[in-house]
């Protein structure tokens, strides 16, 4: 039986336990970040994509795109990780300007499997994209890009919708 983390059960059950416990760690540290009116907002969106590269081994990319004024379009916020081209992002392209079309979460387990996927690295095996709402509208998004295959769980989900809706009180 193959597992998501590719090891015993056991260890497998383990495993997703110990992410749920990391993700409840950083919660905190999430709140204290967005509250810390002593930094733009910039800084502060930098530095949540640094606590959660920093600390969730499967985070390899973390950065935020947000809609650019009334165009159809995204454009690159503050990100930690490989430096990327895609600065600006057409809606309806690639996982994140799908998102933003749909206003839905979008798991993507296997980049390699997706037909609308926008390539930034050959290292980047998966990917996680949840938008941030401010009165209903999705106004932006946090995309997560992952060197590990299939790593995002329900766990990751709930976790990244937690930190867009503390995100979604600074940049409102």
């Amino acid at each position: 039986m193959q597992t998501k983390y590719n090891i015993h059960p056991i260890l497998n059950t383990f495993a997703k336990t110990f992410d749920v416990m990391t993700f409840e760690l950083l919660k905190p540290q999430v709140e204290t970040i967005v509250l810390n009116t002593n930094k733009t907002v910039n800084d502060r969106l930098l530095n949540i994509c640094e606590l959660l590269e920093k600390h969730i081994n499967h985070y390899n990319w973390v950065g935020f795109y947000f809609r650019n004024g009334k165009k159809e379009e995204l454009i690159l916020g503050p990100y930690v990780g490989a430096p990327t081209d895609h600065t600006i992002i057409p809606f309806g392209k690639g996982i994140c300007g799908q998102v933003a079309v749909s206003n839905q979460n979008f798991v993507v387990p296997d980049v390699a499997a997706q037909d609308n996927y926008i390539a930034c690295s050959i290292t980047v095996k998966a990917e996680i994209v949840i938008p941030i709402f401010v009165n209903g509208e999705n106004i932006g998004q946090i995309d997560i890009d992952s060197n590990t295959p299939d790593p995002f769980t329900e766990a990751d989900e709930r976790f990244l919708e937690f930190v867009c809706t503390q995100v979604a009180t600074i940049v409102a």
